[in-house]
């Protein structure tokens, strides 16, 4: 960590809503460029930075800050300098001079403990002298925030926004319930709060402590994919983190309940505790699926089975006895699930589908949770699909938080909604979703229930479809390709616990063995770079091949293959820009994903039409970096500029973990065999990665590890209570 301490020479750039700012320091040496986040800076003003020194590709040496504080000036030379800069709204160099020849070298002292004095100053009337305090006095506050909230490792603009909601009092009010700013500030966690507590002596057992760690404990297991805790797990998990009592656990727990903050509801007879918002997230998808499936609807006035026989005509195609009923069923049930893997005729029974609805004259929304699988849904139909966040058109609230426009409120205008890759969708999704369905319009679920569950949390397809409250219809023959495609046949072998047939010849499905992992990386390499280019000469090395792997970390994790494969398939170069981030470095031409959902980044496609939001697992390619801006064009034609400030929500993307895989497809996918822990390396995860390929599929490791992947069924198990909720709703006859 280097420091710099100098006088702030010129402001080059400056957001005002978050403090980031691009200025020049000059110090006794030479002039500087730093970057960060300093919200009160002001030409003139004496700062003490600390950070690190890097070097931009286009730019040269900056230094970017990580902490700062001004440095005021203690002679009354320096001091007059300092008003003089314009640091203080009000006060130019003339002002300045009467101010510090009228209190000498007490002005600064004066500025903070009577500022109301600066009317004693011939010139300076009331009004003036007010302007003159505010703008002061505001300076002062946001600076003591930033010092004192810096030190437990806030980022600037976290203390910018924690100045924002408490203002002028912001650090007492913490000083009472540092917890506080785990509900207030987003980004700010348990754990930090927990510092700031314990260095101003809050009791280890105090009630605002144990319950802000109820809270963080219950948030910890959703964001691994449950809806809930069972309570005596819930208690066990706080014992270990806040190291109190089981007693002032179970309390607090009771107080939360009282303070409605949780609730805890029986799940066949065992004490369950949720979060309010997935308690009513599931609440409200039983309710809306269970009024759906039990609503009448109007009879389509076509005959169906004549519908089918032109169908059949017009593709060439024969459609078997179980394909029929799911075609059939779409029509005579207000909710349909269609599941089945690879090969099934997923995609030609919801194309049957859509052309008799709009033979009927009724209106067809067709969605998915992913560009990419909602792009394949439109190339596979010749209609228009979109992202299931754009049908829902997600916007921005008065307090400037996401939500969907489209709702119970202003409901989706179609007669029959088609929703793909089901298996994707959590239960916050699953619940907007339906909650812009309105009564009378049928909705077709499709997916592949043996694929990996959503990201997010809930197990929502596979709930739904277990408990046996909606029309299932389950596709299991192979229709696609039965013959030619080695992919889809062993995808079903490896669903049913079998081994796969292994480089039979001229077909899509090959295994390399390996056993030593530096050698299984370096053959992936050579695969993607060399050998399949050279297979298929239409085949891209960067955009129609991607290495799937089950794990992040090790040698075949994808952080290490990534930066191996940046390596080889674009290296460095001087026609090329680059920039370094905490990750490492991007470079123009990169394949890129994006890691988490923002509603707020603004893209334009390429036919000009502009919207807001990139989603979780979007891909895309590096255009062009320029003044700390990486432009990055996606896979589904949006163009979107990228500050610095969201550079972290990048990572590349020539392999990917096969949890980010789901609902995109690749024409070739490469995946490495090896031993790892018990949990990832199971049969749903191998089956999910291998149907995400088109074309070919090649293995490459040891058979002893594809092996127990296929007889591992192992998985962590999930806490979702949507069937449950489904099935006690019509035990009661809640929903007549």
């Amino acid at each position: 960590m280097s420091e710099i301490l100098g006088v702030v020479s010129d402001i080059i750039f400056q957001n005002e809503s978050n403090g980031y700012i691009i200025a020049k320091i000059k110090d006794d040496d030479d002039i500087h460029t730093i970057t960060g986040f300093i919200p009160y800076i002001q030409e003139g003003i004496n700062l003490k930075l600390t950070g690190e020194w890097f070097i931009h590709p286009k730019f040269g040496q900056q230094f970017k800050v990580q902490s700062c504080e001004e440095v005021v000036p203690n002679s009354i030379d320096g001091i007059k300098k300092y008003l003089s800069s314009g640091v203080i709204s009000g006060i130019g160099p003339v002002t300045a001079k009467k101010i510090v020849d009228f209190f000498g070298e007490k002005t600064l002292e004066i500025l903070d403990n009577n500022i109301e004095r600066l009317t004693e100053i011939d010139g300076i009337g009331e009004k003036k002298a007010e302007k003159i305090a505010e703008s002061y006095l505001n300076g002062r506050e946001i600076q003591n925030v930033m010092i004192f909230f810096q030190t437990y490792g806030l980022t600037p603009s976290q203390c910018v926004k924690v100045h924002h909601k408490y203002g002028k009092d912001a650090i007492g009010i913490v000083k009472e319930n540092p917890y506080m700013l785990v509900e207030d500030i987003k980004g700010i966690g348990f754990k930090t709060a927990d510092k700031i507590a314990q260095s101003i002596g809050i009791e280890i057992n105090s009630s605002y402590r144990i319950q802000s760690g109820i809270i963080f404990v219950l948030n910890q297991f959703c964001a691994m994919g449950n809806t809930y805790l069972p309570l005596e797990k819930l208690m066990n998990e706080c014992e270990k983190i806040l190291l109190v009592s089981v007693e002032d656990i179970y309390s607090n727990i009771n107080e939360c309940v009282l303070n409605n903050k949780i609730k805890i509801e029986d799940i066949d007879e065992v004490p369950c505790v949720f979060t309010l918002q997935f308690y009513y997230y599931e609440l409200g998808v039983t309710v809306k699926i269970l009024t759906l499936a039990t609503d009448e609807y109007k009879d389509v006035q076509i005959n169906i089975e004549e519908e089918i026989k032109e169908f059949e005509s017009n593709n060439k195609i024969t459609f078997a006895p179980i394909q029929k009923e799911a075609i059939t069923g779409a029509f005579q049930n207000g909710i349909e699930i269609i599941t089945g893997g690879p090969g099934t005729g997923k995609t030609t029974i919801i194309k049957c589908i859509t052309e008799m609805f709009e033979n009927a004259s009724m209106t067809v929304f067709m969605a998915a949770p992913t560009g990419r699988a909602a792009k394949r849904m439109t190339e596979a139909t010749g209609r228009e699909s979109k992202t299931i966040h754009r049908l829902l058109e997600f916007g921005f609230n008065e307090e400037e938080d996401y939500n969907f426009q489209r709702g119970e409120e202003s409901p989706l205008q179609c007669d029959v909604l088609i929703v793909d890759e089901a298996s994707m969708i959590d239960i916050m999704l699953m619940n907007s979703l339906l909650k812009a369905i309105p009564k009378g319009t049928r909705l077709i679920i499709v997916g592949d229930a043996d694929q990996l569950p959503s990201v997010g949390p809930g197990n929502v397809l596979s709930d739904l479809i277990n408990s046996q409250c909606v029309k299932v219809v389950r596709l299991k023959e192979i229709f696609r390709q039965a013959e030619e495609s080695m992919i889809v046949v062993n995808a079903h072998k490896i669903n049913n616990g079998e081994m796969p047939v292994l480089n039979k010849k001229d077909t899509d499905f090959y295994f390399i063995n390996e056993d030593n992992s530096n050698f299984i990386m370096d053959l992936i390499i050579e695969l993607m770079n060399e050998r399949l280019p050279k297979f298929n000469n239409k085949w891209d090395k960067i955009k129609h091949i991607e290495i799937l792997s089950p794990m992040k970390k090790g040698i075949l994790g994808i952080e290490n293959l990534n930066e191996n494969l940046q390596k080889v398939l674009n290296p460095k170069s001087e026609n090329k820009e680059e920039i370094e981030i905490s990750k490492g470095v991007f470079r123009v031409g990169d394949k890129v994903m994006q890691t988490k959902n923002n509603y707020t980044l603004k893209w334009k496609s390429g036919d000009g039409e502009e919207g807001t939001g990139v989603f979780n697992g979007d891909i895309g390619y590096i255009e062009n970096i320029y003044k700390d801006k990486i432009v990055v064009w996606f896979d589904d034609d949006r163009k979107i500029e990228y500050e610095k400030i969201y550079f972290d929500e990048l990572e590349l993307a020539y392999a990917m973990t096969i949890h980010k895989s789901q609902g995109s497809e690749f024409p070739v996918v490469i995946m490495p065999m090896f031993m790892g822990p018990p949990l990832l390396m199971n049969k749903n995860l191998l089956y999910t990665g291998i149907t995400r390929a088109k074309k070919m599929v090649v293995l490459v490791g040891n058979v002893k590890a594809l092996n127990f992947m296929i007889s591992n069924t192992k998985s962590y198990d999930r806490y979702s209570a949507l069937k449950w909720r489904i099935l006690s709703t019509l035990d009661k006859n809640i929903i007549s």
